[in-house]
């Protein structure tokens, strides 16, 4: 399915991406509005844009100049739809330019907190309805709007830029240097409410109740009589996903869970459990641990690890595939962060962080025809996907797993003894996060068997064993993400069970990079 094929309930809000890191956060909050928003590209022309009837356009930030020579443009015409407009850094800048305000390079780049102060114009706008006269903005730019024109009225203002929201007389546009989408910004998301819902006048009918309707049509009239299989890995897309099409088509699914022994503890009986017990599938395990294992010794590059595993995937499912009578489609829980990572975006340049074995492993002569019906949702989207379906609440908030799975968590060369080690070290990590009731409050908590040994003292004896790194972090789209600060007696309970509890292990230690820099995974 595409985004044509969403239920859009007749609306929809367009972010015209000009490269900013948020871009799909703003898409995420537009979407946390119960209106459908889709992301496109910058230079895509009036013409197309009125194509799609949007109620509302967004302008996102971006981390160029509005002067330099290759930065991004803008269809002039776009403003003759009528559409509101709002442009947020970039797409601020960019449109005060256009219309006789200067553009500027501040006297120094802005990036971090700053107090914002809405006028007595302002308050009277329905942007800033309801929010306080002060309040906290998250700000990132080295260039800001000066000397507006007479059509720019300011709005708001913080001590190092007068003009940090403008609306203009002429047409519906707004226009903040502040980044409302994230969370810095401590009213960015009743801003952006006050956008979609008085400003663009959405009804918000675009649910997760009418997207599985829509969806469930739309499944059944592409499938028919034929027969789904879906490969079912435990993690929250794929889980959605087979749930999706069960509800759709019944036992004409049936699931493979493909077993490469680089799964977390005890993941294939969970997954055979929540499934047999809640959904009328037909499940299929086909154990492929040896043949994983065997192919991947010796093997040290992740990107070398991250191909082997999505051949023999994609190799062994096949194989199951085979051996099901009238199989014609192939489910995927691709959804759109994985086109992203894997270099797919839409509209954009984005360079290949790492495959996804759902994304990149496809082989061109791919014998089934493709169901992907959450490829346009985000994590969130999917999230409440499963909670409509009736999936368990400790399914659908699973954290994310890798593709993978353990093999980009043990570092250098795998095998069973350490992936053992790992996946025991892994489940007491994520067993006390959630005996601390912290487990909804961070997005990613894992444990990464590290290819060094130290020494240590057990007992009366000297040791020279491994160590496990614990890496747990906190983000709202996967794009970003910072490191959680858990509390020292949660660290030293998780460094005390792993090192008494995981035989070859001596030494556990935190990792504190964020993303960017490092990613979220160590490979």
């Amino acid at each position: 399915m595409t985004s044509d094929d969403q239920n859009t309930n007749g609306e929809i809000i367009l972010v015209l991406d000009f490269g900013s890191q948020y871009t799909q956060l703003l898409a995420q909050r537009v979407r946390e509005n119960q209106t459908y928003c889709e992301i496109i590209p910058c230079d895509a022309t009036a013409q197309e844009i009125a194509a799609r009837k949007p109620i509302g356009i967004i302008l996102s930030g971006g981390p160029s100049s509005v002067y330099d020579e290759t930065a991004p443009k803008i269809d002039p015409e776009i403003y003759k739809l009528g559409v509101p407009i709002l442009g947020v850094c970039y797409g601020m800048q960019l449109t005060c330019k256009l219309f006789g305000a200067a553009v500027e390079s501040a006297e120094r780049r802005e990036y971090g907190p700053a107090e914002l102060t809405v006028s007595d114009a302002g308050r009277a706008t329905p942007l800033f309805e309801g929010l306080s006269e002060t309040s906290q903005v998250w700000m990132s730019h080295g260039d800001q709007a000066t000397r507006m024109s007479e059509d720019f009225e300011t709005l708001a203002s913080t001590s190092t830029c007068p003009n940090a929201a403008v609306r203009m007389r002429s047409i519906p546009f707004y226009g903040i240097q502040f980044h409302p989408e994230v969370t810095h910004t401590a009213q960015g998301r009743e801003l952006l409410t006050n956008f979609v819902v008085k400003i663009c006048r959405s009804s918000r009918k675009w649910t997760m109740k009418n997207f599985v309707a829509t969806a469930i049509e739309k499944i059944r009239a592409k499938v028919g009589k034929e027969r789904v299989i879906c490969g079912l890995s435990g993690g929250v897309d794929s889980a959605v996903v087979a749930a999706l099409i069960s509800r759709a088509i019944g036992n004409q699914l049936t699931c493979i869970c493909v077993d490469n022994g680089m799964m977390r503890k005890n993941e294939i009986e969970n997954v055979a459990k929540v499934f047999r017990e809640n959904f009328d599938v037909n499940l299929v395990i086909a154990n492929a641990e040896e043949r994983f294992l065997s192919l991947l010794a010796g093997v040290d590059d992740p990107q070398q690890k991250r191909k082997i595993i999505g051949k023999t995937f994609i190799d062994v499912f096949s194989e199951e595939a085979k051996k099901i009578d009238g199989a014609k489609f192939l489910a995927q829980g691709t959804i759109y962060p994985d086109v992203i990572e894997s270099g797919g975006k839409k509209g954009g340049q984005a360079a290949t962080i790492k495959f996804h074995h759902n994304v990149g492993g496809l082989p061109e002569d791919l014998e089934f025809d493709l169901i992907e019906p959450l490829r346009e949702l985000f994590k969130g989207d999917v999230r409440r996907v499963g909670l409509e379906l009736g999936l368990p609440e400790e399914l659908v908030w699973r954290h994310p797993f890798p593709g993978p799975g353990l093999a980009v968590r043990c570092l250098g060369a795998v095998t069973k003894k350490a992936l053992d080690c790992l996946r025991e070290a892994d489940a007491i990590v994520v067993d006390e996060i959630v005996a601390a009731g912290l487990y909804r409050e961070t997005s990613q908590v894992f444990a990464v068997l590290l290819p060094v040994r130290s020494v240590g003292v057990m007992g009366d004896g000297r040791t020279y064993e491994n160590a496990i790194a614990v890496r747990c972090v906190s983000t709202v789209d996967f794009m970003t993400a910072d490191w959680s600060r858990l509390p020292y007696d949660v660290l030293a309970k998780i460094s005390s069970r792993v090192i008494n509890e995981v035989n070859g292990v001596n030494r556990v230690v935190y990792d504190i990079s964020s993303k960017p820099p490092a990613t979220i995974e160590w490979e």
